[in-house]
């Protein structure tokens, strides 16, 4: 039988902040490392009482958290979200989270799952295109009624004791209560409608090219070719939606991308100035304190000494 979670799971040590995120020690290594698979499921009390802030961060997995109690708060992206009881909130693998208030109390469960699980051996990947949630452009946060809290409470339940009760969870069965948990979720998720906006379907296809193409691509023309349309007219379409121009959303992708390869990865500042696209690393540090109000190097050593 596999490990109980509160024997697998324990609270950090002395090291720093980083060095036990990035080593064998991070509560998400711990819960994958015997499960090939990459998901697991769990409520969330039993994986630990999270002590620290958790600086931006991403991960290969798609993340949910369903909170029965309490008040969850973190940020995916730019936008910070609260999620109370009988809400759901969804990270898409690959989006950048933190976690800045870490005394709010809060109950509820978390899952973890490849995206390949969802497409298993009997979906194929058309079905991704029914969950705008897991989308980088999509809405995460979705709130049930007390009817379909119970609904999804029974779902995890059943995920929870897949994961728990077996060595190697059997995916097939975890792929199928996915699929049903989504489309319980699917009923209240903010979707993008027919008859959205020109300006508002740019603006969710920009994010999805900025999000797939930043480590290369820093200009508003790229974007708009991309798109079909003139620099201009993508300007004003997303300044239209989310009030920040294109080249704002650009800046701040570019900022957020590197703060988490500050915080996850060993990454030279040098490095990490090439992996988000600028050759010379004395430009990327005058943008990055330009943008944070502080150097690359003084953001690392700020986590360093959490």
């Amino acid at each position: 039988m596999k490990t109980k979670p509160d024997e697998k799971v324990k609270t950090y040590g002395a090291k720093g902040f980083r060095e036990r995120f990035l080593g064998e020690e991070n509560p998400m290594h711990l819960l994958f490392k015997s499960n090939s698979d990459h998901f697991f499921c769990l409520k969330m009390q039993e994986i630990m009482q999270l002590k620290y802030p958790v600086p931006p961060s991403k991960h290969s997995c798609h993340t949910l958290l369903f909170i029965t109690s309490g008040t969850h708060v973190m940020k995916v992206g730019y936008e910070e979200y609260e999620t109370v009881s009988n809400e759901i909130i969804m990270v898409p693998a690959g989006q950048i989270f933190s976690i800045k208030d870490v005394n709010i109390k809060h109950t509820g469960y978390v899952c973890q799952f490849h995206p390949d699980i969802l497409i298993g051996k009997y979906a194929s990947r058309e079905i991704l295109n029914d969950f705008d949630f897991l989308k980088i452009s999509g809405n995460p946060k979705i709130t049930l009624t007390n009817d379909e809290a119970n609904a999804v409470t029974s779902i995890l339940n059943r995920l929870e004791q897949e994961y728990t009760g077996n060595d190697i969870a059997n995916l097939n069965i975890v792929q199928a209560y996915l699929i049903a948990l989504f489309y319980e979720m699917n009923k209240n998720s903010v979707k993008t409608p027919k008859s959205t906006s020109a300006a508002a379907v740019i603006t969710g296809k920009f994010k999805e090219l900025i999000h797939d193409n930043i480590k290369t691509h820093h200009q508003v023309h790229y974007y708009a070719s991309e798109l079909n349309v003139t620099p201009n007219h993508l300007n004003k379409s997303v300044k239209a939606t989310t009030g920040k121009s294109a080249a704002q959303w650009i800046d701040e992708t570019i900022l957020l991308e590197a703060k988490y390869l500050l915080f996850q990865t060993t990454l030279s500042v040098s490095e990490i100035a090439v992996q988000v696209g600028h050759e010379d690393h004395s430009y990327f540090s005058r943008f990055f304190k330009k943008q944070e109000g502080i150097t690359p190097v003084q953001y690392r050593k700020l986590i360093d000494k959490s």
